[in-house]
Parts: C-alpha cells; sequence; structure tokens
C-alpha cells in the first residue's frame, strides 16, 4: 500500500508547524538559538523527514543549534506522535537552509518583529 499522491505534503507541513512551535517556546536547550523551520520535506514511504532550518548567529552558534535539535529529535518525534496522532513518525535529519530567498525573508520578519516590539 502506498501513500496517497500528497500525503508527504501534508504530513511535511503539520511536522512543520509543530517543530517550529516546539523550537519557539517548548524546547529549553540553551544551544538552540534562534531557528526558523522553513520546509520539511518528507519521503514518499513516510519512514524520513528532512527539516530545514534558517538559523541566525555565527557559525559556531549555528552549529550548536544544530546539535541541540538533533538532540532533542527523539523529544520532538514523540512530540509528534501525539500531537499528530500518527503511529510512525518519520525519523528527522535536520539541515539548514542556504537558500538566499529564504534568509533573506527570514531577516526582514526578524527587523520586522524587532521594530514592533519597540514601538510597543
Amino acid at each position: 500500500m502506498t501513500p496517497s499522491g500528497h500525503r508527504p505534503e501534508r504530513v511535511g507541513e503539520q511536522i512543520r508547524e509543530e517543530v517550529a512551535e516546539m523550537v519557539a517556546g517548548e524546547l529549553k536547550d540553551p544551544r538552540i538559538g534562534l531557528v526558523a523551520v522553513t520546509e520539511v520535506r518528507v519521503s514518499t514511504d513516510l519512514k524520513h523527514a528532512t527539516v530545514f532550518l534558517s538559523l541566525t548567529g555565527t557559525g559556531e552558534e549555528q552549529k550548536a543549534s544544530l546539535k541541540g535539535l538533533e538532540a532533542a529529535a527523539g523529544f520532538i518525534r514523540r512530540e509528534l506522535a501525539q500531537r499528530l496522532a500518527m503511529r510512525k513518525v518519520p525519523e528527522l535529519v535536520f539541515r539548514r537552509d542556504d537558500r538566499p530567498e529564504t534568509s533573506q525573508r527570514i531577516e526582514e520578519l526578524l527587523k520586522k518583529t524587532k521594530e514592533d516590539s519597540e514601538q510597543q
């Protein structure tokens, strides 16, 4: 039995939303800096998911953020299983999203957020 054509995309979007929420407020690892989940690509067999991240900070800070997320992968998978009511959650691999348009968009959003918080 093969998954329907769009299921990997739907699962990927659900994973992206949930992981973004966890990174924003639930993960307490001090190594994890400012991280934005830009995309999740799920294999057609739903066994593997690559989580693309936009990372801020120096090269060392970015590496530390990736290591912190990799260390939290088991926790994240357990949470995803509960939140998405999935029996089997894909193995998660975290990768830096180096696409220039993504980085530029994230920078613009961060600047806007900072300006908005300063005005309040």
